[in-house]
C-alpha cells in the first residue's frame, strides 16, 4: 500500500526551482574561462538555475560571442590565453554603447587588478576558489535588479 502525499509539502519542495527558473527565463550567460573544470561547474550550476549558457575558452572567443550572442551577463576569468579577462573588457567598452554586466573570476590576490576591473566596470569580483552559491548569489543579484 502506498502512503498518501501530502500536497502541500510538495508545494513548498516545488517552489524554489520553479521561482529560480522564472527568474532566469531567457536569460543568457557567457562563460569565458580556459580552466575546463571551472566551466564544467558553472555551467551546471547556472543551467541548473534555469539560465542558458554559452562558453568560450579564451578571451579571444569570448569577444566573438559576446557580440555574436549578445548575453545578458558575462562570467569572465581574468587570466587566460590569448587575450586576457582585461583586454577582453577594454575592448567590449570601446565597441559596445550598452554596458554588459561582467562578474570577473580570478586566483588572482592584488588589489590593484580588483581596482582596475572595478575602473572598466566589472560589477563583482570573485576570487577563486568560491563557494557555488556565492556566484548563484552574484548572477541572480546583476540579473534581477
Amino acid at each position: 500500500m502506498m502512503a498518501e502525499q501530502d500536497p502541500k509539502s510538495d508545494a513548498a519542495k516545488n517552489a524554489a526551482p520553479a521561482s529560480a527558473a522564472v527568474n532566469s527565463k531567457n536569460k543568457k550567460i557567457l562563460i569565458v574561462d580556459d580552466d575546463s573544470e571551472i566551466i564544467e561547474t558553472v555551467s551546471y550550476a547556472l543551467e541548473g538555475a534555469g539560465y542558458a549558457v554559452v562558453v568560450a575558452r579564451d578571451g579571444n572567443q569570448g569577444l566573438a560571442l559576446a557580440e555574436r550572442e549578445n548575453p545578458d551577463l558575462m562570467i569572465l576569468d581574468m587570466m587566460m590565453p590569448k587575450r586576457s579577462g582585461f583586454l577582453v573588457l577594454e575592448k567590449l567598452r570601446r565597441v559596445r554603447e550598452n554596458l554588459l554586466p561582467v562578474i570577473m573570476i580570478t586566483g588572482n590576490e592584488g588589489s590593484r587588478h580588483q581596482a582596475y576591473a572595478e575602473l572598466l566596470g566589472v560589477c563583482d569580483y570573485i576570487h577563486k576558489p568560491f563557494p557555488m552559491d556565492r556566484l548563484l548569489t552574484a548572477v541572480d543579484d546583476l540579473l534581477n535588479k
